[in-house]
């Protein structure tokens, strides 16, 4: 397994995981399903300020991390928000520790202060995979997203690199 950047031609794989979360998984709270088209401004916010890393596993984008704006006022500049996907055929391998191990390097080399993780109330694999990484439980927003027939609420967690 290898983690890189993300290239255009990921854009397919990238698109599946994504659907596969949205269909699936209370990880995202879009409701209905992206085009390649949608998927594809959505990659065009990366590669310059913004990192988007694969784990690409013989070939095939098996998941993604990314680094993003958390807020848009300038005085939260160095402040970013952490997302990590990876593929129901590729889960149980390390892909999410191996891509927060590379992001967490380029958020240090970016001067980043704060990692803000969002995490729905449930998903507790990713809730035990940013605590071993330092993150720190910040607060619940309750009952802000509506998913497979029920409110959802959103845990934040958040690393302050040093």
């Amino acid at each position: 397994m290898l983690i890189r950047k993300a290239l255009e031609k990921d854009l397919p794989d990238l698109l599946e995981i994504y659907n596969e979360a949205i269909l699936n998984t209370t990880a995202t709270f879009d409701l209905v399903e992206q085009t390649l088209e949608e998927r594809k401004k959505w990659f065009e916010k990366y590669g310059g300020e913004y990192p988007l890393l694969v784990a690409d596993f013989d070939g095939e984008a098996a998941g993604y991390c990314s680094l993003s704006s958390f807020r848009d006022k300038e005085a939260y500049k160095k402040t970013m928000e952490i997302s990590i996907y990876v593929s129901s055929k590729h889960r149980g391998k390390g892909i999410a520790k191996k891509l927060m191990e590379a992001i967490l390097s380029q958020a240090k080399k970016m001067g980043c202060h704060v990692i803000m993780a969002g995490i729905t109330a449930g998903n507790d694999t990713s809730v035990e995979l940013h605590e071993k990484f330092g993150f720190q439980y910040a607060g619940c927003f309750k009952e802000v997203g509506f998913k497979f027939g029920k409110w959802q609420d959103v845990l934040f967690y958040q690393l302050i690199l040093h």
